[in-house]
Order: C-alpha cells, then sequence, then structure tokens
C-alpha cells in the first residue's frame, strides 16, 4: 500500500501485520457468528432477539426492576433511538411499561412486568445453554479468564471519558 506520493512515515497508516491480521478476522468471524447464534436461539425458543433479553436482563437487575431509559442504553451500548423501538415492541408485548420521571419531565423509566420476568425466566434456561456450548465449554479456564481480560481492556479503551464522546447512548 505504498504510494509514490512525498508523504513521511508519520502520514502512512500503520497496516496490521499478517498476525495482526488473522487474530483481527477470527475476532470479526467469530463475534459475528456468535451474535447470530444466541438471537436465532432465543428468537426459535423464546420468540425474543437476543437485544431484547439483555435489555430485559438489564432490567431484571436494577432496583425495582426500572431504569431510566438514558442509563439502559448506557449500559446496553445502543442508540437512544434504537432502545427506544425495543422498548415500544416490548410494550406491546406487556414485558415492560414506561413511567415518566417525576424530577424530569422529559425523563422517562422502562419498568419491567411481571409478565416481562416471567418471559425472561422461561427464555434464560436455554440461553445460557446456548452460551455455556459456544463459549465456555470450547475454554479452559484460563483462556475464560484471558478473554474476559481482554475484552474489559478493549471495552474501556471505546469508552472516552471526555464530554462530548460520539458513544451510541449519547446520540
Amino acid at each position: 500500500m505504498n504510494t509514490a506520493s512525498a508523504s513521511s512515515p508519520a502520514d502512512e497508516p500503520r497496516w496490521l501485520t499478517g498476525e495482526e491480521q488473522c487474530v483481527w478476522r477470527s475476532f470479526i468471524e467469530a463475534s459475528t457468528l456468535l451474535d447470530d447464534h444466541l438471537d436465532r436461539q432465543l428468537q426459535r425458543d423464546s420468540g425474543m432477539p437476543h437485544v431484547y433479553y439483555v435489555l430485559l436482563v438489564r432490567l431484571t437487575e436494577a432496583p425495582r426492576r426500572r431504569l431510566r431509559m438514558t442509563e439502559l442504553a448506557m449500559g446496553m451500548k445502543i442508540t437512544r433511538s434504537r432502545l427506544s423501538h425495543a422498548v415500544a415492541r416490548l410494550e406491546k408485548n406487556g414485558w415492560v411499561r414506561r413511567e415518566d420521571c417525576p424530577s424530569d419531565k422529559r425523563g422517562q423509566f422502562a419498568v419491567l412486568t411481571d409478565e416481562g420476568f416471567e418471559a425472561l425466566r422461561r427464555a434464560a434456561p436455554g440461553h445460557v445453554e446456548a452460551v455455556r456450548q459456544a463459549v465456555f465449554d470450547r475454554l479452559t479456564p484460563q483462556q475464560q479468564k484471558s478473554l474476559g481480560e481482554i475484552m474489559r481492556i478493549v471495552a474501556e479503551g471505546l469508552q472516552p471519558s471526555e464530554a462530548g464522546a460520539d458513544l451510541p447512548w449519547l446520540r
């Protein structure tokens, strides 16, 4: 990828080495296949996409099974628009309801209903088995630990702390 222009070495992109390219492609392939695998399992067994399952889990873990919509978008690493669409679909299923925030007229809470909790309870065993078979059963305990450390480092590096950062939940 070298051109005959008068660019300095500092202007040259830092191309991936052959080994880095293999690692990158393996990561892309594995993450794409894993996301598809988990989405198909949940659709087939529970009638919900993976993103809805994760949303219900987040609400289950929240105090009183409710979170502000902005907090939920941040926790899920998705845009507010995508979250609003997902919550609208979950409302139609009776799994989530929205409540206005009394301290902020523009703010809303997403609240997990009893029906939503029950849908999650039914979906969880099949989902955890799919995750276990796809990831954890294939790795040694040390590989699992390494994978967790690596993913934390990558995630932390993609969440700049400065104001005005272009993060999904701020869009």
